[in-house]
């Protein structure tokens, strides 16, 4: 139980926190208890993790994969804009980028899907 004794301390002080600003801080106080509450729960379980042996799942980076694939859309959007706008007008380029976004989305869904 004095494993708690951290927690409870830092609880006891939010609440007396709290009394003394009052309600206007309840918010900030309740943010700032769970932040580290958060905390203190993953060290806790990051420890246990360790002491099993088992290794920290590395987080999944499905946003880093969609830059190269964002980086072209636009490079090939812009001239594939000119090209479409001026050959057809608004159809054309309405085409072009629902074309472009399609692409983006199905891209989008293949690597999260792979992740």
């Amino acid at each position: 139980m004095s494993d708690m004794r951290p927690m409870h301390d830092d609880l006891k002080a939010t609440l007396d926190a709290r009394r003394e600003l009052g309600p206007d801080y309840e918010a900030a106080l309740v943010e700032s208890f769970v932040a580290r509450l958060d905390a203190t729960i993953a060290a806790r379980v990051q420890e246990e993790l360790r002491l099993r042996g088992v290794a920290p799942a590395k987080p999944k980076s499905s946003g880093a994969a969609m830059i190269p694939i964002a980086l072209g859309s636009m490079g090939i959007g812009i001239p594939l804009t000119a090209i479409a706008a001026g050959n057809a007008g608004l159809v054309g380029l309405i085409i072009a980028w629902v074309s472009i976004v399609i692409i983006n989305m199905a891209a989008a869904g293949a690597i999260m899907r792979r992740d």
